[in-house]
């Protein structure tokens, strides 16, 4: 998970959630969320290369759909397409080792999602 400052110029990682079921999924997002005081919650979607919805694209979409259904935050979807492969090239390059610390991975990955969605906002 990452969030940002309000102008959307500063976005840091804020943990990681080890996914469960579904409902105590969102819980903890709507928690974490809660405690924060966010504005909106940015769901990535695994797109596959050729912008088709493979299996794990249609599990993060029916995500999206339930964390909707249990929250009026607004909730957005962006293409987390290769967000893990340069997480791991980041980290790499700071001289950690990606293979030994997944959910450094994932944090850093959340990282690049919620810039990825904010760098494309049309305010």
């Amino acid at each position: 998970m990452a969030v940002s400052d309000p102008e959307g110029k500063i976005v840091v990682p804020v943990g990681h959630i080890q996914r469960t079921k579904l409902a105590e999924d969102i819980r903890r997002v709507l928690n974490a969320a809660g405690e924060r005081r966010v504005e909106g919650v940015v769901v990535g979607i695994p797109y596959s290369l050729n912008g088709e919805t493979g299996t794990q694209a249609k599990r993060a979409l029916v995500f999206a759909k339930a964390l909707r259904k249990q929250t009026s935050l607004p909730v957005h979807e962006t293409d987390e397409s290769y967000t893990s492969v340069e997480a791991e090239a980041l980290m790499r390059e700071a001289c950690q080792q990606p293979s030994r610390e997944r959910a450094a991975v994932d944090e850093a990955a959340a990282v690049l999602i919620l810039k990825r969605f904010l760098d494309g906002r049309t305010d």
